[in-house]
Formats: structure tokens, C-alpha cells, sequence
């Protein structure tokens, strides 16, 4: 069933005598459900045709600006007639030009003025089966994903003329149409591509997916459509360091928002002028969204990694340029992710972080990697089982467990309370004054100590140099014989074990000395 009635016809007369193509008549008719959008082109001037018949056989339209203009039912059959020669001559596709971009060649149709070509070429089989082509060459692995596209801001100026043109015609009707009764392009785009897409790849479009195909389209011929609103409404139009034009599309609608339409009409032509070309293509990209392997679980808490050596950072270990040590604990759990996601590279994170020359042992420590742009991204939980054995057989002096697919939120929850953990140290300590029990008992009540402690030199290769407070919970000791006794600490965590001149200080307070520490 056609979805336009006699309360469109005028409109529809209107707009396609000033140039504008079936889907975009359908559009600011307020057509919202999306069969006739979906339409070949040939069905949809038919169709069109045989609606606006009359019987003198021509369509007569007002327009205040070009002159009326006769559109003659002969001249739609021959528009008909023209498409599918150029069909089955091998033309119409879409292909690369010379300049990286893509274009259609179609150049004996009529141009839609309002749209420039997206809903006549750019959502047909041949563009959908090039860009599906692009899909498949990238090397991605994928389940579903997300198809985005990114229309040239002067669109949005085309669009608001014409909806000046038909709100002026409807209000001779008595009628109204606002700008939300207008069916947006980019709906009725998706409504006619994403089934072609899904089609064609075999996978559902899904708007959480984490693999996005975005294609960005643009109109050389008509990019100063724009520039008259910035002389107009400069307060729109504001200098961004990662934005390579002012005239974006939010721009270019806050100021859209702003004119007034008496001062629109004054600067750009109502209805807008038709164009000689359709858009062109810039690029076709795919790209996936970050993957994040933990060995953390945050429901069970489980999942760490554990290291042996007492000769391994947790990250690279590099001063000045030249590397210290061979590898790190990133290191060798990366490498083997790299792999086997094809990702383009990596975010190591842990909770907390340990000496070089400390192990970590126990139930180890929470960790996650970022993934980034994988290739892959969909493992089953035996694969996942597999790449930690294949990560644990690789070394001595690291294992992994419970490596696992988690979410982005997951790993926000491995790093809260960091600041608030708690970390325990013992030492043997050595005096050269003989003391008694009763010399040491009173570290035994000291609670809740303040210490400021400056970044360490060990570690100021990669932390600027600070004095930061931190918190010494309780001490205990451990009387050995008159030179010796074992001190225990709970301290906050960021705290460096035995570093801190507040303690010598205490030592030798209290034993005439400073201490040393023998062993941990």
C-alpha cells in the first residue's frame, strides 16, 4: 500500500518538482514505518507516479523560488527508463576514484537536493555488497555489530530549507509540521541498510556490539552551505583542537536552532538548489572496542597472578631509555594475549604493585589487560583455560589463574578501596646496643603512626619526586636475644617497607642507634 494520502499530494508535488528524491518526499511527509523506504528505487518512482496523476497528465507546483516548474509523467518514465539501462550496462555502481574516495556513477540521475544522494545510492545492493566486502578483507572476527555512519553537516542546512519550503506550503492547507514530524535521515537510512547489512554478513545489527563499521560521507560541491550561519551565529562555530572544521554537525544545528527564518531565507536558497553529483565516501572503517582479560573475578574475588622471581618488575623497567631487566610480569602475560586476540596493543592494570626484588605469593594479585582494536574477541571457557595454560607453561617466574573475559565496569571495581588496603612487613632487626624485652615493649602500643615518606629513588624513574603521608597501623615485636628482635608492621598500602627517616628517627630514639635491617 502506497503511504502517502491526498492530504500529501501537494507537498509531493512540491518537493519533487524543486528536486527531491521518493524517500525524502516520504520523509517530510511523515511516513515512519519503514516498507516504502525499503522500496527499489524503480518501485518507488512508479508507485509515485501513479499517485500524482491527473488529468491533464502533468503536475503544476508553486514554488516561490526557482519559477513554477512543470515535472511531466513522461519525463519520471524516462528517468525510469534511464536507471535500468544504466543497470544492465554494468553502471550505476559505486566505485574508488581517484582520490581514495568513493562515488557513484550515476551521473545522468537527478541529484535529490536534500539528501545528495544518500537514499538513492547509497543504500542499494551494490554499496552495501562494496562495503560488506571491506568488512570481510579486515580481518575481524565477529558475532554482530554496530553500523554507524557520518553525513556532511550541510545536510542539516538542505534539510531546514525544505522544511521552510513545506511548513510554508502546509500553513496554506492550515496545516502544521514541525521539525521532530520530519523522519530523521539517518533512521530512514538505517531503517533500509541494516537489513541489507545483516543479510549480507550474516549477523544481527546490534547497538551494544563491540565491532562498529562506520562509514563517513562527503559533498565537496555544496561544503560552503554552511558558512553563512557562522557569520550569523559565530558563537556556534568555536576553534577545537581535534576537530578539523568548526562546521560540525552539532554546530552547524546550534546554530540552526538559533537563526531566526526570516534571516535564514535571506541567505540560502528556499527550496535548495539540486547539485550535480551525490556524495562521495571517504572512509570505510572497522574497529572494535577495547577487550578486557583479568585474572579477577569481582563476584568471588578469585583470579590473580603470582611471581617467583625476586629479579622481575611488574611492568617494563626502563630509565632513561635503556632497559634494566629483560622482561616483566606485563610482559609475559601480554605477549601471549597479543596473539591470540590479534589485538593492535595493550593496557596492563593491576591492583597495587610489588617490589622488583618481592615476590608475590599467596592468593597473588588482582590484575586486568586492555585489549586493544582486537580481531578477535569471542573465546569459549575452554579456550580461555588453554591460553593460561599456555601462559603459565611459558615461565617459571609468573602464573596466572582464573583468566577470564570480563567488562569494563569489572575492572573499576578491581581498583576502588586501593588506598584503603592494608599490607603487612616483618624484619629482623640488628642493634649494636644490647637491650632488653622491656626496651622494645612500648613500639607494641603504638597505633595509627603518620609517617611523610618521600618517593623512594628507586622508583623515580617512573613517580615524581613528593613527600606523601601515610599511615603505620600497628607494630609489634618479637624479642629475639639483647642484639636482635623481629618487628612486624601493618601499614597502609603506597607504604615502602623500612625507607622512612621517621622510623631511624624512632629507632635511635629509643635504642640509641638506628636499626638495620637484616633480613624480610
Amino acid at each position: 500500500m502506497f503511504p502517502l494520502t491526498e492530504e500529501n499530494k501537494r507537498v509531493a508535488q512540491l518537493l519533487l518538482s524543486t528536486g527531491t528524491c521518493p524517500r525524502c518526499i516520504f520523509r517530510f511527509c511523515g511516513v515512519d514505518f519503514h516498507a516504502p523506504y525499503k522500496l527499489p528505487y524503480k518501485e518507488l518512482l512508479n508507485e509515485l507516479q501513479k499517485f500524482l496523476e491527473t488529468e491533464k497528465d502533468e503536475l503544476v507546483s508553486e514554488v516561490p523560488n526557482p519559477p513554477p516548474k512543470k515535472i511531466r509523467l513522461q519525463e519520471l518514465e524516462d528517468g525510469i527508463d534511464r536507471m535500468d539501462n544504466l543497470s544492465q550496462n554494468g553502471e550505476g555502481k559505486i566505485s574508488i576514484i581517484e582520490d581514495g574516495s568513493i562515488a557513484s556513477k550515476n551521473s545522468n540521475l537527478n541529484v535529490c537536493n536534500v539528501c545528495l544522494g544518500i537514499l538513492q545510492d547509497f543504500c542499494e545492493k551494490d554499496f552495501v555488497k562494496m562495503v560488506c566486502e571491506k568488512v570481510g578483507a579486515s580481518g575481524f572476527e565477529f558475532t554482530n555489530l554496530v553500523f554507524s555512519v557520518s553525513f556532511p553537516p550541510q545536510l542539516s542546512v538542505r534539510e531546514h530549507a525544505a522544511w521552510l519550503l513545506v511548513k510554508q506550503e502546509m500553513g496554506k492547507q492550515s496545516l502544521s509540521l514541525g521539525r521532530n514530524d520530519i523522519v530523521q535521515l539517518k533512521e530512514a537510512y538505517k531503517w533500509i541498510t541494516h537489513p541489507l547489512f545483516s543479510e549480507e554478513l550474516g549477523v544481527p545489527i546490534d547497538g551494544k556490539s563491540l565491532f562498529e563499521v562506520s562509514v563517513v560521507f562527503a559533498h565537496p560541491e555544496t561544503v560552503e552551505d554552511c558558512h553563512f550561519l557562522r557569520a550569523i551565529c559565530p558563537d556556534c562555530f568555536k576553534p577545537a583542537k581535534n576537530k578539523q572544521s568548526v562546521f560540525t554537525r552539532m554546530a552547524v544545528m546550534k546554530a540552526l536552532n538559533k537563526i531566526k527564518e526570516e534571516d535564514f531565507l535571506k541567505q540560502f536558497p528556499c527550496p535548495p538548489n539540486s547539485p550535480k553529483a551525490v556524495c562521495t565516501v571517504l572512509e570505510i572503517e572497522c574497529a572494535h572496542g577495547a577487550v578486557f582479560v583479568a585474572g579477577y573475578c569481582y563476584i568471588s574475588l578469585a583470579g590473580r597472578y603470582n611471581k617467583y622471581s625476586r629479579n622481575l618488575p611488574q611492568t617494563p623497567w626502563i630509565i632513561d631509555g635503556q632497559r634494566k631487566l629483560e622482561s616483566s610480569v606485563e610482559e609475559l602475560i601480554s605477549e601471549h594475549l597479543l596473539t591470540v586476540f590479534k589485538a593492535e596493543s595493550f593496557n596492563f592494570s593491576s591492583s597495587g604493585r610489588e617490589d622488583v626484588d618481592v615476590r608475590t605469593l599467596g592468593n597473588g594479585r588482582p590484575f586486568a589487560i586492555e585489549l586493544v582494536n582486537p580481531h578477535r574477541a569471542h573465546f569459549t571457557s575452554q579456550e580461555i583455560k588453554e591460553l593460561q595454560q599456555k601462559i603459565n607453561n611459558s615461565s617459571n617466574k609468573i602464573q596466572v589463574r582464573d583468566l577470564q573475559i570480563v567488562t569494563r565496569e569489572a575492572i573499576g571495581h578491581m581498583k576502588e578501596g586501593e588506598e584503603e588496603k592494608t599490607k603487612t612487613y616483618s624484619a629482623l632487626i640488628w642493634t649494636n646496643k644490647a637491650i632488653q624485652r622491656k626496651d622494645i615493649e612500648f613500639l607494641d602500643d603504638i597505633k595509627d603512626l603518620k609517617i611523610d615518606q618521600k618517593t623512594p629513588l628507586r622508583v623515580l624513574h617512573r613517580r615524581p619526586l613528593a613527600v606523601r603521608t601515610r599511615i603505620i597501623h600497628s607494630m609489634e615485636t618479637h624479642y629475639v636475644d639483647e642484639h636482635h628482635f623481629r618487628l612486624y608492621l601493618k601499614t597502609q598500602a603506597g607504604t615502602y617497607p623500612f625507607t622512612s627517616a621517621t622510623l631511624k628517627s624512632l629507632y635511635m630514639e629509643t635504642l640509641g642507634e638506628p636499626g638495620r635491617t637484616l633480613a624480610r
